[in-house]
């Protein structure tokens, strides 16, 4: 039995995968509209070209879902895909640690806002009867409590928050606060920085790059300075990025546009004195 360690020799992941779709009568067309991947995307699987892919990361999950919608072995196809990444001299840390979910399984839009809808429908029924019931019986009784509610205590007003400080011009510093996989590429797709990071360790972007842009899985585990001066983090936790800018010019923007959150509220005012 093969298993993921175990790619099948001789043919390609592409090649397996058309001799597949070709012996179940199936198109490509009909593998998009089952997987719901993209056909330009299918079609660059079966070329092997996997370098037309959104990334790497998405090179085994879109196999398998293809394989799987083609009665092929999924498990083998893996294996031949990443026996191929490994080959090309692809880093093997990305596709493995951000393998995305089959397209396929994931509910579609339409589903989560039928539920949505449903749901206020449900709610404005239960309103609306509550409220025809109240004018059928205008003499319920009310719920009155039997004991006068504590007054609260005064609450001072929260300070407020401390003013926004926008990065002055300088250098883009990206450093390492956990092991981290980081691609930086210009506007023209041009990878000007590409390794996983040990901690501590920390990259310059170049001043003078067009438009450059991050693609990372963990943007958590960066700390990003301009000028010295740290800026918001780039993306949420453990959440893949990708085309996020990290020039000079676009953290600024970044830090400029965050709002401050206070970080926490002023306790309660302490009781006077009685008057002697």
């Amino acid at each position: 039995m093969t298993t993921e360690s175990e790619p099948i020799s001789g043919a390609t992941a592409g090649t397996q995968l058309r001799d597949a779709r070709e012996a179940s009568g199936l198109s490509l067309a009909d593998v998009a509209a089952k997987t719901r991947i993209p056909q330009r995307h299918l079609e660059a699987i079966e070329r092997d070209d996997f370098d037309a892919l959104p990334s790497m990361t998405y090179a085994v999950g879109f196999a398998r879902a293809y394989a799987r919608a083609a009665g092929a072995d999924e498990v083998a196809v893996a294996a031949t895909v990443r026996s191929q990444l490994e080959q090309g001299g692809r880093a093997r840390t990305e596709y493995q640690a951000f393998e995305p979910a089959d397209p396929a399984r994931v509910p579609p839009r339409t589903l989560a806002w039928t539920a949505a809808i449903i749901a206020l429908l449900i709610l404005g029924g239960y309103a609306l009867w509550r409220g025809v019931w109240r004018d059928a019986n205008p003499t319920a009784p009310a719920i009155v409590s039997a004991s006068p509610l504590p007054s609260a205590p005064a609450v001072r007003p929260p300070a407020a928050p401390p003013p926004a400080v926008t990065p002055a011009n300088g250098p883009v510093v990206l450093t390492a606060t956990d092991t981290v996989w980081l691609r930086i590429s210009d506007a023209t797709g041009k990878r000007l920085f590409e390794k996983q990071m040990a901690i501590g360790e920390s990259y310059t972007v170049p001043p003078d790059a067009n438009g450059p842009t991050i693609l990372t899985g963990r943007p958590n585990a960066l700390r990003v300075t301009v000028g010295g001066i740290e800026v918001p983090p780039l993306g949420e936790p453990e959440k893949t990025i990708k085309d996020v800018g990290v020039s000079a010019e676009a953290l600024r923007a970044r830090a400029a546009s965050a709002t401050p959150v206070p970080s926490s509220m002023a306790s309660p005012s302490a009781p006077s004195a009685p008057a002697r």
